[in-house]
Formats: C-alpha cells, sequence, structure tokens
C-alpha cells in the first residue's frame, strides 16, 4: 500500500512539474489578442486523469499553478488561479467519464464533453470573476480587453462581446488542440503510467 501511494505521488510530482514547464510554451492564434496564447500545459494533467484518476489529474493542475506563481507570477495569481479552475473543469470532466468506461471512444467523449463545459466556466469566470479581479488587483481596465481584442476582431465592441468572440473560442480551439494530443500520446506513455500495475499483474500470474 505505501508503495502504491509513493509511485502515484512521484508520478503525480512529475507530471505537475511537467505541467508548469509547458506553461512556459505558448502559441499565439492570429486571430486572438497577444495575452490569449494557447499551451498544452493541461496535457499532463490530463494523462494523470486518464492513468492514475480524476481528482489526481486535479491535483497536477492544482501543483502546476502554484509552482508558477512561486516561480515567478505576473497577475498576482490571478492568471493561475483561472488556469486552475478552468484547466480543471476540463480534466475532471474527461478523467471522470474516462474512469466509467476506458476506452478511445470514451476518452474522446470526455475531452469533448470536457472542452465544452471548460469554455462555458471560461466564459462566466472571465465575466464575473477573473477580469473583475484584473481591474481591482491589477488595475486593468475592463476596457483595455476590449481594446486590444478588437483591434483583430471589430465584432468586438464590449465585454459581453468579448466573452462570446474571444474567450468562447480560444478555450474551444485550446480544448481540441490539448483532447488531440492526448488521445495521440497517451497510448504510448500509459504503460510508463501504469507500470506498478503491469507488475502486479504479472506476478499475480505467476
Amino acid at each position: 500500500m505505501k508503495n502504491r501511494r509513493l509511485s502515484k505521488l512521484i508520478k503525480v510530482s512529475l507530471l505537475s512539474v511537467m505541467g508548469f514547464l509547458l506553461m512556459y510554451i505558448e502559441l499565439p492564434l492570429p486571430l486572438f489578442p497577444d495575452f490569449l496564447k494557447i499551451d498544452v500545459s493541461d496535457l499532463p494533467a490530463l494523462l494523470g486523469a486518464f492513468a492514475l484518476g480524476p481528482v489526481e489529474g486535479v491535483i497536477i493542475e492544482l501543483m502546476k499553478n502554484i509552482l508558477k506563481g512561486l516561480f515567478g507570477t505576473q497577475t498576482a495569481f490571478v492568471g493561475e488561479t483561472a488556469n486552475f479552475l478552468v484547466g480543471s473543469v476540463m480534466v475532471f470532466t474527461a478523467g471522470l467519464i474516462y474512469r466509467k468506461n476506458k476506452s478511445r471512444k470514451s476518452a474522446i467523449a470526455g475531452l469533448t464533453i470536457g472542452t465544452v463545459i471548460m469554455s462555458v466556466v471560461a466564459a462566466i469566470g472571465n465575466l464575473y470573476i477573473f477580469l473583475p479581479l484584473y481591474e481591482k488587483v491589477l488595475h486593468i481596465p475592463l476596457v483595455a480587453f476590449v481594446e486590444m481584442a478588437q483591434k483583430i476582431n471589430p465584432a468586438i465592441t464590449n465585454i459581453n462581446t468579448y466573452i462570446i468572440w474571444a474567450i468562447i473560442p480560444f478555450n474551444l480551439i485550446k480544448g481540441v488542440f490539448v483532447s488531440a494530443i492526448t488521445v495521440a500520446v497517451y497510448k504510448s506513455v500509459s504503460p510508463i503510467l501504469h507500470k506498478e500495475n503491469i507488475k502486479k499483474k504479472l506476478v499475480n500470474n505467476n
């Protein structure tokens, strides 16, 4: 039991560090303002949610954002809080659905549903929590976000259209992007994340 817990702790720690490092690799999108960039830091958490469980996936999300905050936050932890809450919704949803039926079809369904729910939570969270916090803590007026986004997309004229034409599409694209990578690599890394279970099965068979 102790060995199993230690093994899981090590895996969660390693995946958390991987997620933290991936947060520094950001890809700009041509149809979005510069401050909205895609990263694949949710990938380790999704892999952990599939292999270890949805709760472990959320813990990985939490740890990577704590590390990011400790090693140099530029948003007074507002950005890290948003990243954790939004990412955790997708990770937990996908991991929970996959745990009930561990198949490729279930994984894709979980990732799809997780992406949609994540986008909705991101929209509501930005409208009522994150953007007001940016304004209060970092003294960035809401109109600044609208103006920057409007330069890219003239359809954005106020905070509501900013949510509709920037936040929601961005998170949908990010979710699809990270989901595609997760599906592509999970089969390869799954034996490593399940290494302890494989050894146990071999011992039982002998």
